[in-house]
């Protein structure tokens, strides 16, 4: 039975991901590095300090850890004081609905993101009263596509990793989420990734199909004395 529902944020609840690419060009310009939207791809749900290194990797220079501190934190700096315009009308199409029918179900809401300003970001796009579970990037210590975020999400809602379906825009939060012992539903980039258990453009497109998912939860359960 499907219990538990982990998203997450950027690509999937609310669309920040200009403002990161915004952001990293910016570090990419100050270095004299080219920088465009594949690179950005390729930092999809990884960590900040692996983004940078697909910045840093066009470099010749080599970098001290001090240095790398230094560029990451003045990218996060960006990005934030960008966030500040930030508010509900970043929320993607369908997510609203999403979350009424999710919270008519009984399910638990979460939000698992290897972003440290995860939670500003559902304060400030009025999602963080309806999150029961949020697992940010302050709360692990591995990113994607380590399955720890999800894991923890789980855990703290208090369900098996069986009965939790995750939502991913990232090829690496794919794999987080299978690894993790949990189904997944692709949308945005990973929408054509073969290891998601459910694909779609985004959470609207998906609005027709929730019975089917649900019921893909029943179908999977053991049936009673079973093992």
């Amino acid at each position: 039975m499907l219990k538990c529902v982990i998203f997450d944020l950027d690509g999937v609840l609310v669309s920040t991901d200009e403002l990161h690419y915004r952001a990293w060009k910016a570090i990419a310009a100050k270095l004299g590095v080219p920088f465009d939207r594949s690179d950005n791809m390729r930092q999809r749900g990884v960590s900040r300090m692996e983004s940078l290194e697909v910045v840093l990797e066009k470099s010749s220079h080599t970098f001290t850890e001090q240095e790398k501190q230094a560029l990451a934190q003045e990218k996060n700096e960006r990005y934030r004081s960008m966030l500040s315009g930030l508010g509900p009308d970043a929320v993607l199409e369908g997510v609203c609905d999403t979350l009424a029918m999710l919270e008519r179900r009984g399910i638990v809401l979460a939000v698992g993101s290897s972003s440290r300003n995860a939670p500003e970001i559902l304060e400030r796009t009025k999602l963080a009263d309806r999150m029961d579970v949020v697992v940010s990037g302050l709360d692990i210590t591995h990113s994607k596509p380590h399955p720890e975020v999800f894991c923890k999400a789980g855990q703290r809602a208090g369900v098996l990793p069986r009965e939790c379906l995750v939502v991913e825009d990232a090829a690496t939060g794919v794999q987080a989420g299978k690894a993790a012992g949990m189904k997944v539903l692709a949308v945005g980039a990973a929408k054509d990734n073969a290891q998601a258990d459910f694909r779609f453009a985004d959470l609207s497109e998906a609005q027709s199909s929730w019975n089917g998912i649900f019921a893909a939860f029943e179908d999977s359960c053991p049936e009673p004395g079973a093992g």
